[in-house]
């Protein structure tokens, strides 16, 4: 049976359950990040993300409200990151939709579940159920471990892209800066929250497991909006050339 790690050794261990599985990796990400997308495409990726991103603030509740009241530290930081989702400032997803409607979709088109892939809907589903149904402490490393704070190094390679080759203006692209600083403070305070309270090795195991399967899940809804949305228009040996310029 694995023995109880020291928080340098399990804080090594959870970031390498995350290592390896970017979504930087998927074919969507390197052809954007190379410049290769179409506007076209973007918007298809914001219909899909805001189905994603958009209940966070959703799947944190549920989590909060199963939290022990003791934890007291991480229920603030639950609390703390749903206000900034919906009420701190503007609206996350209200950014992203200006985000799409520059892309030129809609937010009709947007908020309307129809138009989100059934690998989107897999993602957003086990988001729901792992907030519901798990511990909350491995709920943590799942949402804010394993997925949230890849975000950063996510859109750092966007970003710029953003700008400089699609031209989009600042506040367009506000949601993407936002995130890159506010998922690195979330994704910390995650590790410390799971550092603190998975203190059996039965916990610890079930963290790291699960960060890497929000790692895995995070790189396959990526993945899949390029064969949803990409494939036909570029193919991936292109993708494959761009991911060695952009490297």
């Amino acid at each position: 049976m694995p023995e109880l790690m020291d928080k340098a050794v399990f804080r090594e261990a959870l970031e390498n359950a995350i290592k390896g599985k970017s979504a930087n990796q998927a074919p969507f990400s390197i052809a954007w990040a190379s410049g290769r997308l179409s506007r076209a495409h973007l918007a298809r990726w914001a219909e899909n993300h805001y189905h994603y991103v958009g209940p966070f603030a959703d799947y944190l509740g549920y989590l909060y409200a199963r939290t022990p009241h003791h934890y007291t530290e991480a229920k603030d930081f639950l609390l703390a990151n749903m206000y900034e989702e919906e009420i701190g400032g503007d609206r996350h997803t209200d950014l992203l939709i200006r985000f799409a409607e520059a892309c030129g979709t809609t937010r009709q088109r947007v908020v309307d579940p129809d138009n989100m892939s059934p690998t989107t809907r897999g993602l957003q589903s086990w988001c729901y159920s792992v907030a519901m149904r798990e511990d909350p402490i491995v709920a943590v490393a799942a949402l804010v471990v394993g997925l949230e704070s890849q975000v950063p190094s996510i859109y750092r390679r966007q970003a710029p892209t953003l700008r400089d080759v699609y031209k989009f203006t600042d506040e367009e692209v506000e949601f993407f800066d936002l995130h890159i600083v506010s998922d690195e403070i979330h994704g910390e305070r995650g590790y410390q929250i799971v550092l603190e309270h998975a203190d059996t090795p039965e916990l610890q195991q079930r963290c790291l497991k699960i960060c890497e399967i929000g790692a895995q899940m995070r790189l396959l809804y990526t993945t899949a909006l390029y064969w949803d949305y990409v494939a036909k228009d570029i193919p991936l040996s292109e993708i494959d050339a761009g991911e060695r310029k952009v490297a």
